[in-house]
């Protein structure tokens, strides 16, 4: 059992106060970081943390869960999750949390500004206004209303995309490798190629699993249209920059924004080097796609919750890597958590010792998702440490914690 006053937290890059002052408030030790820490710093720091707070740039690996003695979970305090080692840290017994809805607006906003941005070339005419030259031509500036906006990923960014696209006028189409339930007057396109072909606006919005890797590259931007507008604002690694570079500077492409890279500095301040670097026609922002004050603090308090709730309950609404079980908590009684192997006859066989100890339950509830059980026992009155030595010993446990 986790004594909460020295429950230890470890928060990096500059994750939101409100997180701080949440998780603080339930009498754990905070310690925040502004930021990331590559696997050789992690490693020295793990030790002794129970709680986890990572953005994108923090890298769990499976080695660095391995020197985790302490931790019970992890909060992603952004929409991705996929730099965590997913299978180990489900292995472990370790709840992986994040914030899927949170920061979905704020990256809307932005990508809908980059494209009026570089479809009225406010960027061009900025700069030469700053250089003193004058130049109020139309040439090359457009409307977006009535062109096409196409949206690889239909997820809960590309939805809210698709609906306040369409409300500023823009035909659009997308593509999923699910099946996704079109919104508003949205086409969905058979392939991608179809999508490529046919639209004049391209933004992804998938994730950065392993599979994703080099997603897009010389021979997705040779089917895109000419003239055609790219953005990125999901994850570095789905595409090749060089590739883009190539596409921007022969022209096919008239414009780019990109938000995320494959390699990104570890902190504010630090230099910033990629093939990008000095095009006119490409907006460059610096992983800032969920960074409003509003979507941080919504984020902050978000996750927080949820890893306050866990360690206090065991609750794992929402969790990406563990089943979903939420039973309220209930004064005066002992609560332990189970997590184990998915296999026939789990329940049964702990309920079996329980019982064996006379050990009255009160209230219990279990879920299962792929490999793994979680289980959620409430007992009154009294129970030797036979019984959790007996739940331990069980050959499909994977964790035991016992909450109060």
């Amino acid at each position: 059992m986790i004594d909460q006053a020295k429950v230890r937290v470890l928060l990096l890059e500059s994750i939101h106060p409100d997180a701080v002052s949440r998780l603080e408030t339930e009498g754990f030790q905070v310690e925040s970081l502004r930021n990331a820490l590559d696997e050789t710093e992690l490693l020295e720091r793990i030790p002794g943390v129970h709680l986890l707070g990572i953005r994108s740039k923090t890298q769990v690996s499976a080695k660095v869960l391995d020197a985790a003695d302490s931790l019970v979970a992890i909060g992603a305090f952004c929409i991705g999750t996929d730099q965590i080692e997913l299978s180990a840290a489900s292995r472990a017994g370790i709840a992986v949390f994040n914030a899927p809805f949170s920061n979905t607006r704020s990256v809307v906003e932005l990508a809908l500004a980059e494209i009026i941005a570089i479809t009225r070339r406010l960027t061009e005419k900025n700069e030469l206004m700053h250089a003193g030259v004058w130049d109020k031509a139309a040439n090359g500036s457009h409307e977006v209303r009535g062109r096409r906006l196409g949206i690889v990923g239909y997820g809960n960014i590309g939805t809210q995309l698709s609906v306040l696209a369409e409300n500023l006028g823009m035909h659009v189409s997308f593509f999923d490798t699910a099946d996704k339930l079109a919104l508003g007057n949205a086409q969905r396109c058979s392939s991608l190629d179809e999508l490529l072909a046919t639209t004049d606006v391209v933004t992804l919005h998938v994730d950065g699993r392993p599979g994703n890797a080099g997603f897009f590259g010389a021979e997705q931007f040779a089917r895109m249209r000419p003239g055609a507008i790219f953005l990125n604002l999901s994850r570095g690694i789905v595409v090749d920059h060089l590739a883009l570079r190539d596409a921007l500077v022969n022209g096919h492409l008239s414009g780019a924004a990109v938000d995320v890279f494959p390699t990104e500095p570890k902190g504010r301040g630090d230099e910033f080097v990629s093939e990008l670097r000095g095009l006119p026609n490409v907006i460059l922002t610096p992983h800032i796609g969920g960074s409003t004050e509003e979507a941080q603090a919504d984020i902050g308090d978000f996750v927080a919750n949820k890893l306050a709730h866990f360690v206090r309950e065991g609750n794992t609404t929402l969790s990406v890597n563990l089943p979903s079980v939420a039973l309220p908590a209930q004064p005066e009684m002992s609560r332990t958590v189970h997590v184990h192997v998915n296999m026939p006859g789990v329940l049964a066989q702990v309920n079996s010792i329980l019982a064996e100890h006379q050990v009255n339950v009160e209230g219990q509830l279990l879920s299962t998702r792929g490999e793994y059980g979680y289980l959620i026992t409430d007992i009154s009155g009294e129970y030797s440490a036979d019984v959790l030595d007996k739940l331990r010993g069980m050959s499909q446990t994977v964790r035991l914690r016992v909450l109060s």
